[in-house]
């Protein structure tokens, strides 16, 4: 039998098994390359300002997708429960995408402007005064760290090579944005934006 001499020479089977995965992929990613769906940004939607940037960094940098997910699937039980189905359009200036797998805590992808500036301070400084059943730990670090606006303003400028719409003078002011806020401050205001402009639509 055929399969017999590909299953025990392994070279031949490392050649066809690449083969493949790159014919599945090419089938799922070409498409996608070509939708203006999946490469144009929603109406609304644009890159995240200096504060909400740092504030994305923090959450990225504390690990906050290992247990929330930023992507709401288009089931009824989903969509009844966080708001509208998610996009790809709502993603374009997302570097890495945030749309994580687990949900250990409820997904955030709408979770903007659902509870107030000082409910996410309480929440992040110790959850159970909020929410008692949480097994969210605090981070109370993040109210003592504030902003480094250089860094801010060289990733938006390297966000800007990568094609994101700053302009030069959002980012000659981002320094000054984020003078004297928080990591605290910064993670707020990124969550108080995840998918207001969608729903607002």
């Amino acid at each position: 039998m055929n399969h017999e001499k590909v299953e025990k020479n392994i070279s031949v089977m490392a050649i066809l098994i690449v083969v493949v995965i790159s014919i599945g992929g090419l089938v799922e990613i070409v498409p996608l390359m070509a939708s203006s769906a999946a490469t144009e940004p929603l109406e609304g939607i644009r890159p995240y300002p200096a504060l909400q940037l740092a504030g994305r960094d923090v959450y990225v940098r504390e690990g906050c997708y290992v247990c929330h997910s930023q992507q709401i699937r288009p089931f009824r039980s989903e969509t009844e429960r966080y708001g509208p189905y998610s996009v790809a359009g709502e993603f374009v200036y997302d570097r890495p995408f945030q749309f994580g797998s687990k949900r250990t805590g409820p997904d955030l992808a709408r979770v903007g402007k659902r509870y107030s500036d000082e409910w996410h301070r309480i929440h992040f400084m110790n959850p159970r005064d909020v929410v008692p059943e949480s097994n969210m730990p605090g981070y109370p670090w993040l109210a003592d760290n504030e902003v480094d606006g250089e860094l801010v303003a060289n990733k938006m400028r390297a966000l800007q090579m990568l094609g994101d719409p700053y302009s030069d003078e959002e980012i000659e002011a981002a320094a000054a944005d984020v003078a004297g806020r928080t990591e605290l401050d910064a993670i707020i205001a990124y969550l108080q934006n995840l998918g207001t402009a969608r729903s607002a639509r």
